[in-house]
Formats: structure tokens, C-alpha cells, sequence
């Protein structure tokens, strides 16, 4: 039986306040989980019912496992659709990143990304195209949030994200940078190098203009049809298949 102490902790931990405060975050959904248990990541806790206890798989016995009802898993799970299963994980510390790491290669910047659903789907864009680091403004929404973390589809527990002083860090990398913008080169006709970084832009503004002065290639995605804009989590798709397309031939 779940306590009023435990509904009380793990609402909260919707709130980026109270995750810091008690360093877990929240993970939810059968497949998510298992991620996470098999991952470097420490699960503290397992919340589930019983129709969902088989799906789960073994679960180690050093994570406290708790089994409740359909009515106790509504009050404290995050989605419409609940699967049954939900997990406290430990917030990771922030690594510091190696720029070595990111040599060779390319990896994703983001510049003040506010929706969660946009930066789950490119936390597992960036997974599938085998980008291992994604780089964020201290502006963009927190990788931690419930609905990123259950966009990431399990991800999460793979990908390295960083919150940094995008200004500084892209200043200090040397490394060629390419910017998406809607006045740039072709992304079918921009020369790419081995290595670089991918810098997306906030939903609404795009990229602000102390990055935009940091940008060597400004790339554009070409327009065919009447659409405004695209989204962000959908254009940084078409860099990475791009870029992947490229490295291939």
C-alpha cells in the first residue's frame, strides 16, 4: 500500500525543484524501465500492479520493489495511459565533457529548447543516428522532466546530455560549426566536415544572436511547399539523416 509520504514524493518530483532537492527522477512505461535497469543509471525503487509485474522482467534485488493497485498507480503516474510500471532513478552527476569526445564526430546543440516532447524526440533522433552527446543551453527544458524522459522511449539511459554556457563551450571547442537557420546554405549543397556540431534553435526565436555569431555554415533546410516552419525536433531528423547520408556514400 502506497503511503501519503510516497504519493507526496513522487508527484513532486514532476517539479525540477524537487527532483534536485531528492536527486531521483521519475521513469514510467514497461519498455522505458527495463532501459533503465539495464543501464549505468541506479534505480532506486520500482512501483507496480500486478498485471504489470510479469512484463517487467527480473528486477535486481538491490531495488526496492513495491506492488499496488490500479487506483494507487493512477494517483502517481504521469501518463493518460498508465502501463502499470514506474521507477525512481537516481539524477546522474554532470559530467564534466571531454572535448576529446567530441572530435571525430558530430554532435547536437541546442539553444534554448522549451518543449519536452521536442527534446525526448531528439534525445532518441540522436540515439538512432548514433550521436552520443547532446549539448544544451542552461535555457533549454531540463532532460529529467517526466514527459522527456518518456518521449526519449529509453534513450535517455544511453545519451550523455550536458547544460552549459553555450556562448563559452562553443568558443572553446574549435570545432566547425554548423548552424540551422532559414537564410543558410542548402543542407544538400553545405560542404560537411568529419566532425562538428549541429546547432538547433528555440521553437519560437530560433538560434539567439550571440550563437548565430559563433555559427561558421549557416544551413537551411530548403522550403518546397507553404509551411512556415518546421519543427525542431523534426528539421534536427533531417540534419542527422543528412549528415549520416553523407558519412555513407
Amino acid at each position: 500500500m502506497l503511503s501519503k509520504a510516497q504519493i507526496s514524493l513522487i508527484t513532486s518530483l514532476q517539479n525540477k525543484k524537487y527532483r534536485k532537492q531528492h536527486g531521483l527522477f521519475i521513469v514510467e512505461g514497461i519498455k522505458s524501465v527495463r532501459e533503465f535497469i539495464s543501464s549505468n543509471y541506479q534505480v532506486e525503487s520500482i512501483f507496480y500492479t500486478d498485471d504489470a509485474n510479469t512484463k517487467v522482467g527480473k528486477i535486481s534485488h538491490n531495488i526496492k520493489s513495491h506492488e499496488v493497485t490500479e487506483a494507487e498507480f493512477q494517483k502517481i503516474s504521469t501518463l493518460k495511459s498508465p502501463q502499470g510500471v514506474l521507477a525512481l532513478v537516481k539524477l546522474p552527476k554532470q559530467q564534466q565533457i571531454e572535448l576529446n569526445d567530441l572530435k571525430n564526430c558530430y554532435n547536437i546543440v541546442l539553444d534554448d529548447v522549451q518543449d519536452p516532447g521536442n527534446l525526448g524526440t531528439i534525445i532518441r533522433t540522436a540515439e538512432w543516428f548514433g550521436i552520443k552527446h547532446i549539448i544544451c543551453s542552461i535555457g533549454t527544458v531540463d532532460a529529467y522532466n517526466p514527459k522527456v524522459v518518456q518521449a526519449t522511449m529509453g534513450s535517455l539511459a544511453r545519451i550523455q546530455v550536458h547544460y552549459l554556457d553555450l556562448n563559452k563551450f562553443i568558443s572553446d571547442t574549435n570545432l566547425p560549426v554548423y548552424g540551422a537557420l532559414l537564410d543558410g546554405q542548402s543542407i544538400y549543397q553545405t560542404q560537411w566536415d568529419s566532425e562538428g556540431l549541429i546547432v538547433m534553435g528555440n521553437e519560437g526565436n530560433g538560434i539567439s544572436e550571440e550563437i548565430i555569431a559563433l555559427i561558421d555554415q549557416a544551413v537551411t533546410i530548403p522550403r518546397i511547399g507553404q509551411a512556415e516552419s518546421l519543427n525542431v525536433a523534426v528539421a534536427t531528423t533531417i540534419f542527422c539523416s543528412e549528415i549520416a547520408r553523407r558519412q555513407l556514400i
